[in-house]
């Protein structure tokens, strides 16, 4: 880790004993099954967002899939998962400001039914930016913006 290293690349490059497989707790159970979950690590997140192709892409739900299929666990912790992507988010745009080209894209990262995710940096106006350079529509409905057609336009992890 190099010393100049800046808040959120050190937050993703934190291991912090991640991932973790735990029991699904019971009150859970309903909404993510029985078994095993997985509390992924930072570099698992931004290593499948780094995946989307331009043009593209995927959701925290897809994500999700993604992790559980590899630590072979019912589902990925929603929250943490999440959590993580922002992190990726936040780091990337300070990959940006440091001058590098190839960084995590992570507006192609959207939520499970198309909204496009305020949280990360620069909130919904970059985001609209970033998605509409990739030639994806961004459509408002009520007070939200989702990318249209977004099913279209998945892949696969």
């Amino acid at each position: 880790m190099k010393k100049n290293q800046s808040r959120f690349r050190k937050k993703l490059y934190d291991k912090k004993d991640f991932p973790k497989i735990k029991t699904i707790p019971k009150k859970l159970s309903k909404s993510w099954g029985k078994g095993k979950f997985v509390l992924p690590s930072p570099l698992e997140v931004n290593t499948l967002m780094k995946k989307v192709p331009k043009g593209k892409l995927t959701t925290i739900n897809e994500i999700r899939r993604k992790l559980a299929k590899k630590h072979k666990t019912t589902t990925a912790c929603p929250i943490v998962t999440g959590i993580f992507a922002w992190i990726a988010a936040n780091a990337a745009e300070e990959d940006i400001k440091d001058g590098r080209k190839k960084v995590t894209p992570y507006w192609r990262t959207i939520k499970s039914d198309g909204k496009i995710n305020e949280k990360y940096p620069g909130g919904i106006f970059l985001q609209k930016r970033k998605l509409s350079n990739e030639n994806h529509k961004i459509v408002l409905k009520g007070k939200n913006y989702f990318v249209k057609d977004f099913e279209n336009k998945l892949t696969k992890l």
